[in-house]
Order: C-alpha cells, then structure tokens, then sequence
C-alpha cells in the first residue's frame, strides 16, 4: 500500500512539473494579430511575434527597434487609413543591433523562416541612427522615451531604485549590451545612481554568480522572467513596463528619478535603397503626424 502511495505522490509530482513546464499564460504575443484564413498561432512552438503584417510582396517595409512593439497594430491601421493605396506592409520589431546586421547582411533567419526583405525606412535610438547616416536619404525624430524598473506584483522584494538591483538577495534581468543599446543606456543610468561600483555588482558579479540574468531580446525576455515569478525586477523602457500595466498583467512600474535616468531619443531613416521609395517618404511623413503622436502617447512614449 505504502509503495502504491509513492508511486501515485511521484506521478502527481510529474504531472505538476509538466504543467508548470508547458505553462504559457503569459507568452506573447501580447497584440491581436492580424485577421487571416487560419490562426494558427501555438503558444511556445509556433509563435513569432516580432513579425507583423504581410511578407508576401509589401508595399511597404518597416524595420522598428523592438520595444515600440505594443504600438504597431494600431500604428499600421492608421498608416493605412491615411494613405489608402498602402494594403499590404510589413513589420519587424526586433533589437535594432539585430536589424542593423540584417541591413547588413541581406538577410535574416527565425527558426525555419528566412527573410530577404530590404526596409524602406528603419528606426532605432539616435545614436544608432547618427553611426548608420550613410545609409539614409533623410531622418527624423518622432518620439522619446526614458527608463523605469519593472517588478512583481506587489513588488515582494521592495524595490525602491537602481541601487536596490545591486543587492544579494534580487534576481535582476537584464539586457545585454553586446545585443541591445539599452543595455548601454541603463548602464549609464547605473553610475549615475551608484557609480561605477554599482555597474559592476550587477553587471560583473551578479552576471557571475547568476543573480543577474542576460537577454537577448528583453522586450519579450523581460516581462517574461517577471511574470513567471523567475526574476525579481528588470529595468526597462517606461513604456514596456506602463504596457504591461495596461494588459493588467502582474507587475508594477517603478520610476526613476530623473537625475538618476537618461532620454532616448527615437529616430526614423529612410534608407536610400528603398524598395518603394514613395511609401518609404509617405511613412516618413506620418511617423510625425498627430495621429501618430497619439498612439505613442498612449502606450507611455513622449512626442516632439
């Protein structure tokens, strides 16, 4: 008998695990995608939500730094709606380091899918921007953005500030900054709040001893280890966080001081390579336009 109830306890156990394993209530993507024939979208198989729109012959190409994701539904649906002609567009919301070598490159594989599209017009951070200038036939500012700490609900931890992600007891998620430009941005925000010596616990010791957790791609990776419980706090772009607030999901936005926090400043190129040329200038356009600067508002940006 005794044996039959060990046997049932370690089934139970396995089954347990293998829920916990196969959880994906929080798995992005976060957005409705767009309508088709068949959805067929698996939460941890098959799941891209990087990828927006149309990538069987766009009329229009736009590769987006990452953390502006939660804006690009509704961002394509005005597009279309202010310049009619436009149907099909397509969409990358990956790390603009990534973006960048696939300018570079001609190309990008995810998975199975390879992608050879060239962009008519992409955007990053302006230092990017000002390194890629050679690139582009013109560039303009549309929004800006500054950093904040997200937490678990509750905030069980008690986070207060950056110096708070330097301490033994927090499991700190972090970009890394050989991927992504925040990763340098938040960095600097590090000295300002507590030098050098801060940036290091949390870049160097912390990173060694594992309490410091490396992404790849941190505006999915992020509210990801938070919302499964397997880090305390990440710093992020205020409008990931504010975001993830607006999904009612379980976090809570810390705010940085602003003596302690730095600005990005988004900008736009249209690439002299353009595949379409005149869609390239027409989303320039309205990248600065007042229906534009209202769904950045929305979502936590700031606007020129």
């Amino acid at each position: 008998m005794k044996k039959k109830w060990i046997m049932m306890l370690a089934a139970c156990q396995l089954f347990i695990e293998a829920a916990v394993a196969q959880e994906h209530r929080f798995d992005p993507p976060w957005n409705t995608p767009p309508p088709s024939g068949v959805m067929f979208t698996v939460p941890g198989v098959d799941n891209v939500p990087d990828l927006f729109g149309d990538i069987h012959d766009p009329q229009l190409v736009v590769f987006f730094a990452g953390n502006q994701f939660m804006c690009i539904d509704e961002l394509i649906a005005a597009f279309k709606k202010a310049y009619p002609r436009y149907t099909r567009v397509f969409a990358e919301t990956l790390p603009p380091g990534i973006l960048a070598k696939q300018i570079e490159t001609g190309s990008l594989t995810m998975g199975n899918l390879r992608i050879t599209l060239k962009p008519d017009v992409y955007t990053a951070g302006k230092s990017r921007i000002d390194i890629m200038t050679p690139l582009f036939s013109d560039t303009a500012a549309y929004a800006y953005n500054k950093l904040a700490i997200m937490v678990q609900k509750g905030n069980p931890k008690n986070i207060k500030g950056l110096k708070d992600l330097g301490r033994k007891d927090v499991q700190v998620v972090m970009p890394n900054p050989e991927f992504e430009g925040i990763g340098k941005r938040i960095e600097a925000a590090y000295v300002k709040a507590g030098g050098e010596a801060l940036k290091q616990v949390i870049m160097e010791n912390k990173v060694k001893d594992g309490s410091t957790w490396l992404t790849q791609i941190h505006h999915r990776q992020t509210p990801m280890q938070i919302l499964y419980q397997k880090s305390d706090a990440g710093p992020v772009w205020y409008s990931e966080a504010y975001y993830q607030t607006l999904l009612q999901h379980p976090v809570e936005l810390i705010p940085i001081p602003d003596e302690e926090n730095i600005q990005a400043t988004y900008m736009a190129g249209r690439l002299k390579t353009a595949p379409h040329p005149q869609a390239a200038k027409d989303f320039m356009q309205f990248l600065q336009s007042a229906a534009a600067k209202r769904i950045y508002k929305k979502y936590g940006f700031t606007t020129p």
